[in-house]
């Protein structure tokens, strides 16, 4: 993959915080604002920024437990698992909301962005979610976001369109979530919702034991489908 990435450094009204900006060859498209899981803007997803920019995207990866540790990265199990959901837990929701629209107005600022979309993994997930409600993004994509069942007050806030992506085993988001959430959305044709029947939580990462290649493959199709009918 030929992209460029770098750390850098956002300026909010609510102070200042890292992100990891990975740019297409060429340096300009469409943008991403890129939402982590509970373990940071880690390797993974890291690594999710540099496939989207190779695709043609300027990616945004913002660091959005700073205010707990500066590019905190964590695994998957055991004691890094732990401290994942204390760091999730802590998160001031409200403030997160705000990281995000600083990066996402950053990243409309840099040359040759036109348009962006929020992408989101779990924690991320939700988070992308409440970023379309709030109208900085021109579209959202949500992979399996906990926690979207329980903000369907915000469904009416929703005006641009928005991807989501289930597994039909996951463990953490039961199937009546997702069917709540379909119910919600039933008559807003631009919500789209896909459910990967063999997949469990975290089916798109290829560092968990819970990756499905299959289903990750289709999910990423859908997602490069839309983001190139939206962006």
């Amino acid at each position: 993959m030929e992209t460029n990435s770098k750390w850098i450094t956002i300026d909010s009204a609510n102070g200042s915080f890292g992100a990891y900006l990975s740019l297409p060859r060429g340096g300009k498209g469409p943008g991403i604002v890129l939402l982590q899981e509970i373990f940071g803007v880690n390797q993974h997803i890291r690594n999710v920024a540099d496939q989207y920019a190779a695709d043609g995207y300027v990616v945004l990866a913002p660091d959005i437990f700073w205010r707990q540790g500066e590019r905190i990265e964590l695994g998957y199990v055991g004691a890094d698992w732990e401290r994942a959901v204390e760091l999730m837990n802590a998160t001031d929701f409200a403030l997160a909301q705000a990281d995000v629209a600083a990066t996402a107005k950053v990243l409309r600022a840099m040359e040759g962005v036109t348009s962006i979309a929020s992408l989101g993994y779990c924690f991320g997930g939700k988070l992308s979610y409440h970023t379309a409600a709030n109208g900085v993004v021109d579209a959202a994509a949500c992979y399996y976001g906990g926690g979207i069942q329980l903000g369907l007050d915000r469904a009416g806030d929703i005006k641009v369109p928005v991807l989501m992506h289930f597994g039909a085993l996951d463990s953490h988001i039961p199937l009546a979530a997702v069917q709540s959430i379909a119910e919600a959305f039933d008559a807003n044709e631009q919500v789209e919702i896909h459910v990967y029947p063999d997949a469990e939580h975290g089916f798109n990462c290829n560092h968990r034991s819970s990756y499905h290649q299959r289903s990750a493959a289709q999910a990423r199709g859908h997602t490069l489908q839309f983001l190139a009918e939206q962006l």
